[in-house]
């Protein structure tokens, strides 16, 4: 017998229509969907106990909520009744797993027979044991919605690391707040889950001083572009060596559904019942105008092309600002799928990378530049891909001109990948270099010395 299929059989309400040419337009005010939240469940979790689904009408009146079939009945226990003893063997306790070792510490001897890393390639083995992904696994329950995009970008980061860290001791996460910010819970390495925004001052606090650390930030585009924007700004412009991991799904999502600084306009949520009149952020764009030394853009549902960039990313010397498009399914279900679905992604997406021209939709399509105007093309007699425009990601005009005119127009597609890099001098490694200089001019200076140099007060 078949599911029903109606809106009582659908609690998150009809699906998303696709969007179609309109929907690419984020300053274009879209007509209310038919989406809705989902209603809360009659029984709310109480006491350890989860939600449960309304009680029907026709059932017995007992005053508990519903057990599935086989499971003891929960609450007080009756009078008379011997309370229920601990399981056969006594309580199962979880694992217990070895506290990390400091930072610094001393690593233990590798085993003679252990496989060996040579990342220098000349021989000079390090002695570290080869990592691989079960390694970065804290084996922490991972606590986001099923389904969510964060789940395919958490894989993608911990495949990644086994080519990228030398040790996991050496490898700091740091997240701000959102669901995206529980994901060093997740990591088997160093993590800080720090408050609202303020992840990229931590991040550029422990880099500045811990120099020699792997510091990733993770954070989200309500995290990032709202509260944090100027702590974003400001560490994309002193080029701090940080890789910085924007989940963006245009929506918040933790605290249930309001717009977000990278909501489209006309976006109804909660927080905007009759459609947002909000301007949205461009992450890259606002990237690029901060300075930033490395801007990329990839997707959740396209592995391989997000380890690609976060090599990419991790190889740069300096902050390493990746966009990630990452699906929310349920406050915001389908905001990008017309760059990710099979049916719709070649005709959407342009994969730009250095020296190539910017085609796409098989080939078929590319962008020609007319004056400052970027133009797509059929490639058919009277053009050919040596008509199209060649990226080059050093050039941040290029990067900039097709970072805004993508964004803005459902007649171009979006581009994905490194969209800019730079060499240009990090903060931290400025800053050490300072205080080395200044250490070596006047000598290793005393606290006390210093609070009681130059004017000083007596205080009676």
């Amino acid at each position: 017998m078949p599911l029903p299929d109606d809106s009582a059989a659908r609690p998150g309400g009809t699906p998303p229509q696709p969007r179609g040419a309109e929907g690419a337009r984020p300053d274009t005010p879209e007509p209310a969907g038919t989406r809705k939240p989902v209603d809360a469940p009659a029984q709310p979790a109480t006491d350890g106990e989860p939600a449960r689904p309304p009680i029907p009408e026709d059932a017995p009146d007992t005053g508990r909520p519903p057990q599935p079939a086989g499971a003891k009945p929960s609450g007080p226990t009756p009078a008379g009744a011997k309370p229920a003893g601990p399981p056969p063997g006594g309580p199962k306790r979880p694992p217990v797993r070895k506290p990390a070792r400091p930072p610094g510490a001393k690593r233990p001897a590798v085993p003679p027979t252990a496989r060996t890393v040579d990342p220098e390639g000349d021989g000079a083995a390090l002695g570290l044991p080869v990592l691989s992904r079960k390694d970065f696994v804290s084996g922490s329950d991972v606590r986001w919605c099923p389904g969510c995009g964060d789940y395919a970008v958490l894989a993608a980061v911990q495949r990644a690391l086994p080519d990228l860290a030398e040790t996991r001791e050496n490898v700091v996460f740091i997240s701000g707040i959102g669901c995206s910010s529980r994901f060093p819970y997740y990591m088997n390495t160093y993590g800080f889950h720090s408050i609202h925004g303020r992840a990229p001052a931590v991040a550029t606090g422990l880099k500045s001083t811990r120099p020699e650390l792997d510091v990733w930030v993770v954070t989200g585009d309500g995290d990032a572009l709202s509260i944090g924007a100027g702590h974003t700004a400001h560490m994309l412009r002193r080029n701090v060596d940080l890789q910085v991991l924007l989940f963006n799904n245009q929506i918040y999502g933790l605290t249930k559904g309001q717009y977000s600084p990278t909501s489209e306009v006309g976006k109804v949520t909660k927080s905007s019942p009759y459609g947002s009149l909000d301007h949205p952020f461009n992450p890259a764009a606002l990237a690029l105008g901060s300075d930033g030394s490395f801007v990329a853009r990839t997707l959740d549902r396209d592995p391989k092309h997000m380890q690609a960039v976060l090599k990419a990313g991790h190889a740069h010397r300096g902050t390493s600002f990746i966009e990630i498009y990452q699906n929310c399914n349920i406050f915001n279900d389908g905001a990008f799928f017309e760059f990710t679905e099979r049916d719709t992604k070649a005709l959407r997406t342009v994969m730009v990378e250095d020296g190539q021209p910017m085609t796409f939709a098989n080939g078929t399509k590319g962008l020609v530049l007319d004056g400052l105007t970027l133009r797509a093309v059929d490639l058919d007699g009277d053009r050919t891909a040596d008509d199209c425009l060649v990226y080059d990601s050093t050039d941040k005009g290029l990067a900039l001109l097709v970072a805004d005119q993508t964004f803005w127009s459902a007649d171009l597609p979006r581009p994905f990948g490194v969209l800019y890099q730079e060499d240009r001098p990090t903060y931290d490694a400025m800053l050490n270099a300072q205080v080395e200089e200044v250490r070596q001019r006047k000598g290793p200076g005393q606290l006390a010395e210093l609070l009681a140099s130059g004017d000083t007060w007596t205080i009676e």
